[in-house]
């Protein structure tokens, strides 16, 4: 029964993608006699909590007077400070809940394990660890932001049948490699990430908006590297629809939705990822060329893979990168066949 409730909680939190960061995905079920009777989660970052939500469905359909004989599964801690909101574990102590049931402790230094306590201070009995492998995965980001203070890294490019990620010479029209369904898959993972990043090379020859524009969702922080600030102001990436940070080595400024940030030029992917942790930036999309890609692939830092492989061949041109880690999820797309790969090395949750 446990692990039913939880899996339905998971279920529930997954629905906040894209709209909860840098909050967690969290879900919330209470249970009555084997029967639920409230559920809830997270819909939007600055809302009402799933705990919230999961009471108030209770109490909307009748059963304000079961919660005291209830017991309430949710995939992570319940907050003890506040927020946005006010804290989670005193509305679940308010309604007299006897029983909570946990996936995950919150890393977030807020709370880690202030709730719990604060729970069992209050005589509610706490039980823990429940699904904690799937609650972490679900919120990988969250986890690698607090634990590992940098933001959640997936690369991800599209190489035809032979191995390129590029024509010789590429242009906005000859570099089109994956077919169309799998380019709404790609703004689908771009809705579910904070930022989006790529380099100055991209930005000039593909000239992308990098928003979600083939389905519905939000437009992830677009993150261009632009040592010298050279881009012309006309590139899609300084229109309004999405908030833009350029990564330069000697401005520090914004104006309207653009964000100048000056970094160091040395150790590029620490740089990286060092700016967008103080940006608060949970999580990071790579979509840059060969050379931003390797570099991340090289170092080690990098969390998942995603690789579009088309059917088509492109005979001559630029080499993709070589992908090195687990295949945890494969699929066909048409003509295209799209593999996502986790990091092997032991530095990424997924090894945790």
């Amino acid at each position: 029964m446990d692990e039913l409730m939880m899996r339905i909680c998971l279920q529930l939190a997954e629905r906040g993608a894209g709209y909860v960061a840098p909050n967690p995905l969290v879900g919330a079920v209470l249970v009555h006699d084997n029967a639920i009777i409230g559920e809830g989660y997270h819909r939007q970052f600055g809302s009402a909590h799933a705990e919230v939500n999961a009471i108030n469905d209770a109490i909307a359909k009748g059963f304000e007077s079961l919660l005291s004989q209830s017991t309430l599964y949710v995939n992570l801690e319940p907050c003890s400070h506040h927020g946005k909101t006010p804290p989670c574990s005193d509305l679940i102590i308010h309604h007299k809940i006897p029983r909570v049931i946990i996936a995950n402790e919150d890393p977030f230094p807020e709370v880690n394990g202030r709730g719990i306590q604060k729970l069992r201070t209050a005589g509610i009995e706490v039980v823990t660890g429940v699904l904690k492998k799937e609650g972490r995965i679900l919120n990988r980001r969250f986890f690698t932001y607090h634990e590992k203070k940098r933001p959640y890294i997936v690369l991800k490019f599209a190489q035809s049948a032979d191995g390129f990620i590029a024509p010789e010479n590429p242009t906005p029209e000859n570099r089109k490699i994956s077919n169309p369904i799998s380019d709404r898959i790609v703004h689908q993972w771009r809705s579910e990430e904070a930022s989006i990043l790529i380099g100055k090379n991209t930005a000039q020859i593909d000239n992308p908006e990098l928003t979600v524009r083939l389905v519905k969702g939000k437009n992830p922080v677009r993150v261009v590297i632009d040592h010298k600030n050279e881009l012309p102001a006309s590139l899609k990436i300084f229109n309004e629809q999405a908030d833009t940070i350029l990564l330069n080595s000697s401005v520090d400024e914004v104006s309207g939705k653009i964000k100048r940030i000056k970094f160091p030029s040395t150790n590029l992917i620490e740089s990286i990822l060092s700016a967008l942790y103080n940006e608060k930036i949970l999580s990071v999309l790579v979509e840059g060329g060969a050379s931003i890609l390797s570099q991340f692939l090289e170092s080690g830092m990098w969390d998942e893979c995603r690789v579009i492989t088309s059917s088509k061949k492109l005979l001559n041109g630029l080499k993709a990168p070589v992908v090195t880690g687990n295949s945890i999820e494969k699929m066909n797309v048409e003509n295209d066949s799209i593999t996502i790969y986790a990091n092997n090395t032991g530095n990424t949750l997924w090894n945790s």
